[in-house]
């Protein structure tokens, strides 16, 4: 019986250390590894900001392509921007999380289903010859499944969609998932996102545009068989372009005073 019983308390102590032995190893990986996986996670980021404003990454220096744009924070409710935020260490999501650095939205104005806005958003500014060439908005909204997080590139004008791309969801594949799809995403650059009285007017129909309607030009096909994700594009669209997003900010983006 004492040997059984030595022999339990034996594999009981050698099962101990070992699970100490795993937790110290792969407690050290998790430490060690953090900086790289933040590294690569803000090099992702770069590269969609990159690929919305529809640049080439293949092949080249994220870096170096993206050191071309100019992070700036704006106040959301003034639409100005803000110059006691530093953008590289604002944190967006963080934000909206935090009551003291965000704020909560009604029913009727939580379109897009985020629940909370953050005080402040981070864009990015792209010039060419001294003159705005592109700029980049983060934009969420919830789909079917889950929250949808992407870029939304403008040329110059602020009304001129340059690229729209999504970089995190959890869509269904072969349904709401082809909002990845290239082929739709090209169907993007080029509208026009409010109308000639600067009313908003983008819309993603059922079926397919027709070239031959005057609202063409701000028109998107909607996503074959996954309505409830096209809704929730068009819906976060609405949202972030309107007076609780980035409205204020396009409006004094396209009269030249932010």
């Amino acid at each position: 019986m004492s040997s059984n019983k030595d022999s339990i308390k034996s594999t009981i102590i050698v099962a101990l250390l070992l699970c100490l032995v795993c937790s110290v190893i792969v407690s050290g990986a998790a430490v060690f590894l953090k900086p790289l996986q933040q590294a690569n996670k803000a090099l992702d980021k770069k590269t969609n900001i990159l690929l919305a404003a529809g640049m080439e990454t293949e092949g080249q220096d994220i870096e170096t392509l993206f050191e071309q744009f100019t992070p700036k924070v704006v106040d959301l409710d003034t639409g100005r921007y803000v110059s006691d935020v530093d953008p590289a260490t604002y944190d967006q999501r963080k934000a909206a999380k935090n009551p003291k650095q965000s704020e909560a939205l009604s029913g009727d104005e939580d379109i897009a289903s985020i629940g909370r806005r953050a005080n402040y958003a981070t864009v990015y500014l792209l010039e060419k010859d001294g003159q705005l060439d592109r700029v980049i908005l983060p934009v969420k909204g919830y789909a079917l499944w889950s929250t949808l997080y992407g870029f939304l590139a403008l040329e110059g004008d602020g009304n001129t969609v340059a690229g729209l791309g999504f970089y995190e969801h959890a869509e269904t594949p072969g349904l709401g998932g082809e909002i990845d799809n290239p082929r739709w995403k090209a169907l993007w650059p080029g509208k026009k996102l409010f109308d000639a009285n600067g009313t908003l007017a983008v819309d993603l129909v059922k079926g397919s545009v027709d070239p031959n309607s005057p609202k063409a030009i701000h028109q998107v096909d909607g996503l074959s068989g996954a309505t409830l994700t096209t809704n929730g594009v068009e819906n976060l669209l609405w949202f972030w372009l309107g007076e609780n997003g980035f409205g204020p900010y396009l409006n004094n983006l396209r009269a030249g005073g932010v």
